[in-house]
């Protein structure tokens, strides 16, 4: 696999980035993205696939079940530099359907121990699916489940988002919208996340 990606190296640079070197070498300049993602690290997900955008549109962040963890630092300074310095005026969070991260969340034991530690981020998003559930006094398929679950986790991911105080300052202000977004993978499109 390794040959492959510098074989594919290779390929772009003689297919598209001599094709397109004014704009390759503008963009060694500055970046002026206009949107933060913050998606899921899944190889199934790639952002400027399924939105067909150029290198330089999206700023991307990306990690396990498309967390917002308050105590990750990573993450706070790719927001912190998103909105203040960057002048990012939308961030969108995008989980997906099939998420193995989601579905771990179900997992009773294993040997993973980073894992369940970072999924702490995300279980308030089962509970509150499971909960409705049984509110309801309905059972579910556990495909469906699940789909509610991802939905629920970005919901989730962006009530944290708010907690970082600059970000809920950018948002009062007017300068910043935030959005939820999942993505399909089986018919490959995105849908808005209503909060």
């Amino acid at each position: 696999m390794i040959s492959q990606l510098l074989d594919g190296n290779r390929r772009f640079v003689a297919e598209v980035f001599e094709r397109e070197k004014t704009y390759f070498e503008d963009l060694a300049k500055a970046q002026k993205p206009t949107v933060l993602w913050i998606g899921c690290s899944d190889s199934r997900v790639p952002v400027d696939t399924i939105t067909q955008t150029r290198a330089g549109e999206v700023f991307a962040h990306r990690n396990v079940g498309n967390i917002v963890a308050t105590n990750d630092w990573n993450l706070s300074a790719v927001l912190e530099f998103s909105i203040n310095h960057l002048n990012i005026p939308d961030i969108v969070i995008c989980g997906h359907y099939g998420c193995g991260g989601i579905l771990a969340l179900d997992a009773e034991d294993g040997d993973d121990k980073y894992i369940p530690i970072w999924l702490i981020n995300a279980t308030k998003a089962r509970e509150r699916v499971d909960e409705k559930l049984r509110e309801l006094h309905i059972d579910i398929p556990a495909e469906k489940r699940h789909q509610l679950i991802v939905e629920e986790n970005v919901r989730l991911q962006l009530e944290h988002l708010r907690e970082y105080p600059f970000v809920s300052r950018a948002i009062r202000g007017g300068a910043l919208k935030v959005h939820g977004w999942v993505y399909d993978m089986g018919s490959g499109t995105l849908r808005t996340v209503t909060p």
